[in-house]
C-alpha cells in the first residue's frame, strides 16, 4: 500500500538530536517521523545519500508504518554495545551506557587517527569486557586491502568475533579474507550489502562469512527477509544510528530471523544524548524488547528541526515518494 503524499506530510515530524560522542562524522542525527496506521515509523537516511538511495528508506518506512510486521519468533533481542572513535581513556564511560552487554563493536579506521589509536582502543575494550567479552570491529571500508591484512593481524590479538567491512569493494572483501584465513577471523559485510544495486553479490563471490543487515536501507523489513534467506548466510540485524522509532523497526526485523546467532546492532541509543519517547529502547541486561515505539509530543517538540532543515526534508521526502510512484 502507498500512501499519499499528502498523508505522509500530514504525520511529518523532523527531529534532530545531540550525540554523546562523534560517530560516523556527526555531532547530531536528524531524523524525519511518520504515523501510519500500523504505528510510527522513520525516514532517515544520511543527509549525503542521493534520492536513488534515499528511496530504499522510503520504501521501509511505508512498509513499517503501513504494513503489519512479520511473525516474531522472539520477544527481546540481544544487542552489542557500540564503541565509537573514542580515545581508549574513554571507553569505560562508552560502554558503561550498555548495561549487561557481552559483545562490543569498536570502530577502527577513523582518517583522523592511526592504527595506533585503534589497538589502543580494542586493547581497553578487551580489558573492560574481560576474556569473555566479544569484540568485532568495523572499519566501514577505510582501509585497502594491505592496511586490513595489516590491521587485522594487529588487532587479532585481541580475540576478534569478526571483521566489518574492512574493504569497501566484493572483490577487496573476498582477497582479503582469502588473506586473513589462517587468523580464523571472519569477515563480515555491511556497505557492501545496503549499498550495492546487488546485495546478494557479495555471498555469491564467497567474500564474506556473515551479513550485516539494516531494515531502512534495504527496503523494509520484508525485503530484508528475502534476501538473508537467499543468502542463506548468518547475519546481525543492526541498525543505521537510528531513533527509538527506527531501532523498533530492527528489532521487528531481527525477532523475525529464522536463526539469530549473534548479537544484534541494535543497541545504538545509547549513543543518543537525546531520543523521541521518554522510554527509548535502550538496552537492559544486554538486550532490548521487540516493541512499537510511540514518540512523546512534547519531546518531538523539543527536538524539532529548524525550519530550514525541516524544509529541507520535507522536499527530501517529496522527491523519493515521487521516485517510488514512478516505478
Amino acid at each position: 500500500m502507498m500512501p499519499s503524499l499528502d498523508e505522509l506530510l500530514g504525520s511529518a515530524h523532523v527531529v534532530s538530536l545531540n550525540l554523546f560522542d562523534r560517530f560516523r562524522g556527526l555531532d547530531r542525527r536528524e531524523a524525519l517521523l511518520l504515523e501510519g496506521p500500523e504505528g510510527w515509523t522513520e525516514f532517515s537516511p544520511f543527509v549525503e545519500y542521493d534520492d536513488a538511495e534515499a528511496a530504499s528508506w522510503m520504501r521501509a518506512a511505508i512498509d513499517f508504518g503501513w504494513q503489519s510486521t512479520p511473525h516474531a519468533l522472539r520477544t527481546s533481542i540481544p544487542v552489542n554495545a557500540t564503541v565509537p572513535a573514542v580515545p581508549a581513556a574513554k571507553v569505560a564511560e562508552v560502554l558503561a551506557r550498555f548495561p549487561g552487554c557481552r559483545t562490543a563493536k569498536v570502530k577502527v579506521a577513523s582518517p583522523d587517527q592511526t592504527l595506533a589509536d585503534d589497538v589502543a582502543r580494542v586493547a581497553e575494550v578487551r580489558r573492560v569486557l574481560g576474556a569473555e567479552g566479544r569484540i568485532r570491529i568495523d572499519a566501514n571500508g577505510l582501509w585497502n586491502v594491505d592496511e586490513a591484512e595489516h590491521a587485522i593481524h594487529a588487532l587479532s590479538a585481541f580475540d576478534l568475533e569478526y571483521v566489518e567491512q574492512p574493504c569497501m569493494s566484493v572483490p577487496e572483501l573476498a582477497e582479503i579474507r582469502h588473506r586473513t584465513a589462517y587468523l580464523s577471523v571472519p569477515i563480515a559485510a555491511d556497505e557492501s550489502v545496503r549499498k550495492s544495486g546487488d546485495p546478494l553479490a557479495v555471498a555469491r563471490a564467497g567474500a564474506a562469512d556473515i551479513l550485516v543487515i539494516k531494515a531502512q536501507p534495504l527496503g523494509g523489513i520484508r525485503a530484508a527477509l528475502s534476501i538473508i534467506g537467499q543468502t542463506g548466510l548468518p547475519v546481525v540485524v543492526s541498525s543505521a544510528l537510528d531513533t527509538s522509532v527506527g531501532l523498533s523497526m530492527g528489532a521487528h526485523l531481527a525477532a523475525s530471523v529464522p536463526g539469530l546467532y549473534f548479537d544484534c546492532g541494535l543497541g545504538t541509543a545509547s549513543l543518543l544524548a537525546d531520543d523521541v519517547t521518554s522510554e527509548p529502547l535502550l538496552p537492559v541486561n544486554g538486550a532490548i524488547p521487540v516493541r512499537r515505539v510511540v514518540p512523546d509530543a512534547a519531546l518531538l517538540t523539543e527536538h524539532a528541526a529548524s525550519p530550514e532543515r525541516r524544509d529541507w526534508w520535507l522536499a527530501r521526502l517529496t522527491r523519493t515518494h515521487a521516485l517510488l510512484n514512478a516505478e
